[in-house]
């Protein structure tokens, strides 16, 4: 099967996930990335918007998962994208989801700690 990648990069979020009780209180951005595999059809060969994935509703679901439940590991956050996008949008054979956590409670200095996922409905 032919497919294309539909990505979502650097979406940023406000969120509070966190093993430590400070990360509930205080919060912190978030940022995902989203890679969307999705059958080559009418979108590719005829230019037809009905034939895709709508980015700006895919936007809106990571946005509503991220935001909404709290986890503690951020594994568990990129795996909740995952298996929401492909409930939502049946179309996608794979989404590879990327988490970006830029403050993390640990004694050093680093950008970011990041967890990528894989998932195929």
């Amino acid at each position: 099967m032919n497919t294309y990648t539909i990505t979502l990069k650097n979406c940023a979020f406000f969120a509070r996930h966190g093993a430590m009780a400070e990360e509930a209180v205080l919060g912190q951005r978030f940022f995902v990335d989203a890679e969307l595999d999705v059958p080559a059809n009418a979108a590719l060969t005829e230019d037809d918007l009905d034939a895709t994935m709508h980015y700006g509703h895919a936007f809106a679901v990571i946005e509503e998962v991220v935001t909404g439940t709290r986890r503690a590991l951020i594994e568990a956050l990129a795996q909740d994208v995952a298996v929401a996008l492909c409930a939502r949008f049946p179309m996608i054979c794979r989404a590879a989801i990327t988490v970006r956590k830029p403050s993390v409670p640990i004694p050093g200095i680093l950008d970011y700690v990041e967890v990528r996922v894989e998932h195929r409905p």
